[in-house]
Order: C-alpha cells, then sequence, then structure tokens
C-alpha cells in the first residue's frame, strides 16, 4: 500500500511539472526573472488565465517565487526557487527536444491523419 500512495505522489508532481505551460514557463525562469506580460509574451498560445493557474501552481509546489515590489504601479517578478532550479536541465532538454523535432511530428501526425481517414472512408462503405 506504501509503494502505492508514493506512486500517486509523484504522478500528482509529474502531473504538475509535465504539463506543457510549466516545463515552458520553467524553461523561461531559468534563463531569468520575468515578468508576468514577459512570460505571457514569450509563451505562444497561452491565456492569461492560464498562466496566472500555472504560475499559482507552480509556486504552490515550491517551484516559482513571486515577489511583489511596492511600487506604482505595483510589480510582480517570478524566478525559480533553489529546488525550482533544479528541473532547468531536464525541461530545457524536453523544449528543446520538441523544438528540434517539430517538423518530424507534423509529418507523422499528417500520415496518421490521413491513414485513419482512409479506414473512416473505408468502414463507412
Amino acid at each position: 500500500m506504501q509503494r502505492t500512495a508514493h506512486a500517486c505522489r509523484a504522478r500528482e508532481i509529474l502531473d504538475r511539472v509535465g504539463d506543457k505551460w510549466s516545463l515552458l514557463v520553467v524553461s523561461l525562469l531559468g534563463e531569468q526573472t520575468m515578468r508576468f506580460t514577459e512570460l505571457k509574451r514569450e509563451i505562444d498560445g497561452i491565456s492569461q488565465r492560464m498562466l496566472t493557474v500555472t504560475l499559482r501552481g507552480l509556486e504552490r509546489d515550491g517551484i516559482v517565487t513571486r515577489t511583489v515590489y511596492p511600487v506604482m504601479p505595483p510589480r510582480v517578478e517570478y524566478s525559480l526557487t533553489p529546488m525550482g532550479a533544479t528541473l532547468i536541465a531536464a525541461a530545457s532538454t524536453l523544449v528543446a527536444w520538441a523544438e528540434s523535432h517539430r517538423n518530424e511530428i507534423d509529418a507523422a501526425r499528417a500520415e496518421y491523419d490521413a491513414r485513419a481517414e482512409e479506414m473512416a472512408a473505408i468502414q463507412a462503405k
């Protein structure tokens, strides 16, 4: 029973750090401290709400720290905690892998979708 509990906890943590937005945030914050608008600008396709949810989750898990500066207008910056910094290598490697294989993955998806359409057409007859 104990092993199952550990596996569930590990899966929960992997769900957080392994999702597509968290990996990108960790990778970017591994390069420098950033403001919310900078992160939003750098992460293509992320909504404001999703970035907020992702940052809050990473902060809750102790991976990201949020610093609010008492100035007008308020300035908020995000950076990796020391524990979060240990994720940089893994996150950066996965992001680089995805970027370098993007064309191959697109081609594989197109081929798969064409086969699926072909099979659906055959089954519809």
